[in-house]
């Protein structure tokens, strides 16, 4: 999945090593259980196996959307090495060299808070960064351009002290797209992260607005490991656990912002303000609190 330069991919600047057309609409779903059926167990859930790697492929949420429609189980995974039809959220292209970058799609079933998912996928995408990691609503980890020196987070169930807007450019590092079947129970996770991307493999208008964990391509897998035991972790967390963590690395807010609707109706401006239990992001405007869908926005870049 990897953006245009419209939409760009995070992929160039170096950063030093630290510890994705839905079907259904995932933040309209409530629970995924119908009356009578068993939950599923407590505790994590194991991700990565069966896990299907290519050499190349389209779009590995193509791939695991088809594997989930047949009947694959939770923890399906799908990985390339390269991806030749790649996407992001709203069709946009995602793109990246062959081998340096992780390109993952995850099959999930059974889950809690299908509305949540994107947050989900979004606090463990972060966690496997590192602490300097935030989050840019609703679909892609970031980096801040500004002095390393800046405050690191914690995860845990307190919301902080809302941040102070950050005017300094984001560089993004991951991007994410989640699509799914509400009907059947099953959704799938995809993941675009820069692993080992050269700045002088990328295009300079998208290397200016591009991060990289600064890995070696041979840590491909390695990374892989740590994002799906971070995946697994935080969605089993309860969410008001879950909602804390990504609002402590929430990069939006108390920054003014601006939308548009491009299936229609009226755009906006207002300051970031959290989001809500559905995982819809709230603004503060002239006429009050706005809550916008990020299947109905596209934010416009300041």
């Amino acid at each position: 999945m990897t953006p245009s330069p419209t939409d760009p991919h995070p992929q160039g600047r170096r950063h030093p090593p630290a510890g994705s057309s839905a079907e259904g609409d995932l933040r309209s779903q409530g629970e995924s259980h119908q009356p009578g059926e068993p939950h599923p167990p407590s505790g994590p859930r194991r991700l990565g196996e069966p896990r299907h790697h290519h050499d190349e492929l389209g779009s590995t949420n193509d791939e695991a959307r088809r594997l989930g429609a047949e009947g694959a189980p939770h923890g399906t995974t799908v990985t390339a090495t390269a991806q030749t039809a790649g996407r992001g959220r709203q069709g946009r292209p995602w793109v990246a060299p062959p081998g340096r970058a992780l390109t993952v799609s995850v099959v999930l079933r059974d889950l809690p808070s299908p509305a949540l998912l994107p947050l989900a996928v979004a606090v463990a995408v972060a966690r496997t960064v590192g602490d300097e990691a935030r989050i840019k609503w609703p679909n892609d980890v970031v980096l801040v351009d500004e002095d390393p020196a800046s405050d690191a987070v914690t995860d845990g169930p307190c919301h902080p002290a809302p941040p102070a807007a950050a005017p300094a450019p984001l560089r993004k590092i991951a991007g994410i797209l989640c699509e799914g079947r509400p009907a059947e129970g099953w959704a799938v996770a995809g993941i675009g992260l820069n692993v080992a991307l050269d700045l002088a493999d990328v295009p300079a208008e998208i290397a200016d607005r591009a991060a990289t964990m600064g890995r070696e391509p041979s840590e491909l897998d390695a990374v892989l490991r740590e994002l799906l035991e971070q995946l697994a972790l935080v969605l089993d967390l309860p969410a008001d656990e879950l909602l804390a963590a990504w609002s402590t690395r929430d990069v939006l807010r108390g920054a003014t912002i601006g939308w548009e609707r491009p299936g229609g109706g009226p755009g906006g401006e207002g300051v970031a303000d959290g989001v809500d239990e559905q995982g819809r992001l709230r603004v503060r405007t002239a006429n009050g609190v706005e809550l916008l869908d990020a299947g109905e926005v596209h934010l416009l870049r300041r």
